[in-house]
């Protein structure tokens, strides 16, 4: 009971805080020009994502942690006004929830996604989940084979990182579970394929926004830069070579071995949030065929790879590449949803496996599934608007720029180590590389310290969005997975900052190997320094897998 009367206490003196601080301070900003938020591009412009993150992590409540990071974020840019923090939030035209809700390019990944939830439900409705299921039992017998499979379909997977997540986890799920695979290590696998594959392949959409944030003027060929930091990405690489090791050997470790423990044990979940528990495949559905399901995925695919390229100019005379990254990356993929779920109806209706009503039924059945992701996401767009107009990425930025001429051959590791937290804190990759290439360009016009920049800032980006929480691809993988998203995120995290910490000495190491070699260092050069890198990574995973006294020689359970 005083437990009870103290909250109520401490939540009336925050409310009476707050209502002071509205009246001491202006409630609307006259001229936005002249208007100065106290901690604009400060250390405290980093509170807002801190907060989410902690709260999310203990309470485990996503919506409620990103509600009150959204909350700070705006009574701070707001100076500690209530009035005008209410209409930052909802209504600021650069960071408003509102505002990231009006935006086409996010509408149009809200849009994919529901279209992209009714073609799995109608995948589920025709059986074709269920009957490629039962197909890969009679080939896939072990768990290794179930997670390898979703990594090498992941991998194939490789245009767009929202597409890969939830792709892979509707065609997978049906395998993992009759193997026994959790449905965290699943979304473990989704995640590592997603980001991590999109950044290194040339065909992309994310090859497109690393090509598009090389300054003009600069005398750098974007495309011809991305290459060149293949090689030198090192945490892309590393977490797909971790994530072989850790099929292949039967390792698991952190959290992750509890809920692999738990789901040989029959229970996928571990845990009480499974807002998905009802989707486990039981066998019991006949009516569908494997072609039910891999037809819609393939014509998914190539419709998906249509649509980009048709946004980006392809059958105006452009070239396939260029066409690739100028592309509208949120367009083409609903138009190939479009285009797929016309198909797939007009296919189901050819087949006879199922009938208007069953495709009018499935509308809402797929929208109803991801309104979840869908207000993730959303909560997630509108915390990172207000670490924008906080200036949260200006503050990490000019801690970068000032430092990159006193530390020349430290760069690479310390743009690495930027690169990670700013994405980790905003959420956002894409956003990251956008404000770090350009300084890393300026930094190093030319030569090989420039592509080990630029490449230690695009790992860095996709190391911090896949550790984070607010992170859209690492939403995306919780509900590809049909995991519960803070599930997937502490049993992911051991994993990922493992990858990290091997990229971050890499990086020291690549920084010292281009102070030793100078102008002789080429492209030979970066091949053996990823050589090395992987090397390093199988050490360190060799001594942890003997550490926790693996044999390699578990009981393989067959369904």
């Amino acid at each position: 009971m005083k437990k009870t009367n103290l909250s109520w206490v401490g939540a009336l003196l925050v409310f009476a805080l707050l209502l002071w601080c509205t009246a001491a301070t202006p409630g609307k900003i006259d001229d936005p020009s002249t208007y100065t938020c106290a901690v604009y591009s400060s250390a405290l412009s980093l509170l807002p994502p801190v907060v989410a993150i902690v709260l999310a992590l203990n309470t485990k409540e996503v919506y409620t942690s990103l509600l009150v990071g959204i909350a700070t974020g705006a009574l701070l840019y707001a100076n500690g006004n209530l009035e005008l923090a209410l209409t930052t939030l909802f209504f600021n035209e650069d960071g408003g929830m509102v505002s990231k809700l009006s935006d086409s390019s996010n509408v149009g990944i809200l849009v994919f996604l529901v279209m992209l939830g009714i073609l799995v439900a109608l995948m589920n409705k025709a059986g074709g989940s269920a009957a490629f299921g039962r197909w890969a039992s009679t080939h896939i017998h072990t768990r290794a084979g179930a997670q390898f499979a979703t990594l090498l379909l992941g991998i194939l997977i490789f245009v767009d990182d929202y597409f890969n997540c939830l792709t892979v986890g509707s065609v997978m799920r049906p395998v993992t579970d009759r193997q026994k695979v959790s449905r965290a290590k699943l979304a473990y696998l989704i995640d590592a394929t997603a980001a991590p594959v999109c950044i290194i392949a040339p065909v992309s959409s994310w090859a497109a926004a690393v090509t598009s944030s090389v300054p003009d003027g600069s005398g750098i060929n974007g495309f011809t830069m991305f290459l060149r930091t293949i090689p030198y990405n090192y945490y892309a690489i590393l977490t797909m070579v971790m994530s072989l090791f850790l099929i292949f050997s039967g390792l698991d470790y952190g959290p992750m071995k509890k809920h692999e423990d738990n789901a040989l044990l029959g229970d996928l979940f571990t845990t009480d949030d499974r807002p998905y528990g009802d989707d486990v495949d039981d066998g019991s559905d006949t009516r569908g065929h494997v072609v039910d399901l891999i037809a819609p995925v393939l014509v998914l695919i190539a419709a998906c790879i249509f649509g980009m390229v048709y946004t980006g100019g392809f059958f105006e005379g452009v070239d396939f590449i260029t066409a690739f990254a100028n592309c509208n990356a949120s367009m083409g993929l609903v138009l190939g949803s479009a285009i797929a779920l016309m198909f797939t109806f007009v296919f189901y209706r050819v087949r006879g496996v199922m009938t208007f009503q069953d495709f009018a039924a499935c509308i809402p059945e797929g929208f109803k599934a991801m309104v979840s992701p869908m207000l993730i996401l959303t909560l997630a767009w509108t915390l990172s608007g207000m670490t924008g107009l906080l200036g949260a990425k200006y503050y990490v930025a000019s801690l970068l720029s000032g430092s990159a001429a006193a530390l020349q051959y430290l760069l690479p590791i310390i743009i690495f180590v930027v690169a990670v937290f700013l994405a980790f804190a905003t959420g956002t990759s894409w956003g990251t590389f956008s404000i770090l290439v350009p300084i890393v360009c300026h930094a190093f016009p030319e030569g090989e310290m420039l592509v080990v920049s630029i490449a230690a800032c695009l790992s860095g980006a996709v190391c911090g969005d896949h550790c984070s929480p607010i992170s859209d691809t690492t939403i995306m993988a919780s509900a590809g997975a049909h995991c519960s998203h803070v599930n997937h995120v502490s049993t992911q995290l051991p994993y990922a900052m493992t990858a990290a910490a091997i990229s971050a000495g890499c990086y020291l190491l690549c920084g010292a190997a281009q102070a030793v070699l100078g102008d002789a260092a080429n492209t030979l050069t970066s091949f053996v320094l990823l050589a090395c890198a992987i090397a390093i990574e199988l050490v360190v995973l060799s001594i942890v897998r003997a550490r926790m006294g693996h044999t390699g020689k578990e009981e393989v359970t067959k369904s």
